[in-house]
């Protein structure tokens, strides 16, 4: 008996997470409004300032930059402060360039590599922002997407409030198309977190806004921050939200091993993170349930299928019906390797990389976990590559 609950446990726990949990948002959070307690544009807005760490983006950088200046948002109201993180191109020269054009540009060069972790840290101190958005290089806001962010400030109980990061290029000869699904996916999980409870379990660091006092120095070598710092707001009370209106548009990577290996990396931050917040788990509230829920048994996901697996082949005796379930996972662990030879001849079934796509995130978990356990030296890294 305890074999077979060994079996069915870990798939009924990834089953909740991955279909349960976000139906049952879905059906709750349609009833619920938006929030009404929002700025209007004729409102005195307050001040905001838009943080930017980049390395060696001479490509986009200056394109960057004037799409932030071009956003909707009164000019005098915000400022963009840039740390640029040992660029060795033409990044810094370009940086101070525009300077000259527009005089609420800041701009920080470090000499040497820190990591974005410590570059945000450096720099944050130096904002005059009553609000703080945290973006990247490679995101490009829509007009209104800096409004949208700011609108819902209005109400005393939010502090963070995440963008809706649009993925605009597919192809189908990698996996573009399964990160734009899952993409949009999170997005609609934590918009209806938000809409029910007020949280958001982590606003992606491409684009989010916060108050600047929660936010809180990121700890040294962590992988991801922006789960840490969202995460520590709504701890410490504060309200999370997405606005699917503040529209910014980031393009989804297409190569499998250069997503992959973000994946590991970022895979060692979520069990940083996992380390930081585990003591939620012992509280029965919605912050917990959307934690464990949403986040932790995703994170454990590898150990769950191994779990299975074993306990599949152990319960083997018992009926013809688990020898049928072996023959599915078994399948279902070959379908990568055969999407894999179908690729190399320039044949894409969609459906069978949704499988690959599945099963890669699973293994860099399992990377990620491993290199966690060897300690997280640096959170430096090298960007990976986007469609455009």
């Amino acid at each position: 008996m305890v074999d077979i609950i060994f079996f069915w446990f870990p798939l009924f726990l990834l089953f909740h997470s991955y279909v349960v949990f976000p139906v049952m948002l879905h059906l709750l959070a349609r009833r619920k409004d938006d929030s009404e307690i929002i700025y209007n544009q004729n409102d005195l807005l307050p001040f905001v300032s838009v943080i930017l760490s980049v390395y060696n983006e001479e490509q986009i950088i200056e394109q960057r930059i004037r799409n932030i200046y071009a956003s909707n948002y009164p000019i005098e109201k915000f400022e963009v402060l840039v740390g640029s993180d040992g660029s060795n191109d033409r990044t810094n020269i370009i940086l101070q360039q525009l300077q000259n054009e527009f005089s609420s540009l800041r701009t920080f060069l470090f000499n040497q590599r820190k990591g974005k972790g410590n570059v945000l840290n450096s720099i944050v101190g130096d904002a005059n922002g009553e609000i703080l958005i945290l973006t990247d290089a490679k995101v490009q806001f829509s007009p209104q997407a800096v409004f949208q962010l700011i609108k819902h400030f209005r109400n005393a109980e939010i502090g963070i409030v995440g963008a809706n990061i649009i993925n605009r290029f597919t192809r189908k000869d990698g996996i573009s198309v399964q990160e734009k699904r899952f993409m949009s996916r999170e997005i609609a999980i934590k918009h209806n977190e938000g809409k029910l409870w007020g949280i958001v379990m982590g606003a992606y660091g491409a684009c989010y806004a916060i108050r600047s006092e929660l936010f809180i120095t990121i700890p040294l070598n962590f992988a991801v921050d922006d789960f840490f710092i969202t995460l520590n707001a709504m701890e410490n009370g504060a309200k999370g939200i997405i606005e699917l209106n503040a529209i910014c548009y980031e393009e989804v990577p297409n190569l499998m091993a250069e997503e992959f290996r973000r994946k590991v990396r970022i895979s060692s931050g979520n069990y940083q993170n996992l380390k930081a917040f585990i003591h939620l788990l012992l509280k029965f509230n919605p912050l917990s349930f959307c934690f464990f829920s949403h986040k932790v048994i995703r994170w454990i996901g590898p150990f769950l299928l191994l779990v299975s697996f074993i306990s599949n082949i152990m319960i083997l005796s018992h009926s013809n019906f688990y020898l049928y379930t072996l023959v599915i996972q078994l399948v279902l662990l070959v379908v990568p390797l055969f999407d894999f030879f179908l690729h190399k001849i320039h044949i894409h079934i969609i459906t069978l990389r949704f499988v690959t796509h599945f099963y890669s995130m699973n293994l860099a978990l399992l990377i990620g976990f491993i290199k966690y356990l060897k300690g997280v030296k640096t959170d430096v890294w090298e960007p990976t590559k986007r469609e455009h």
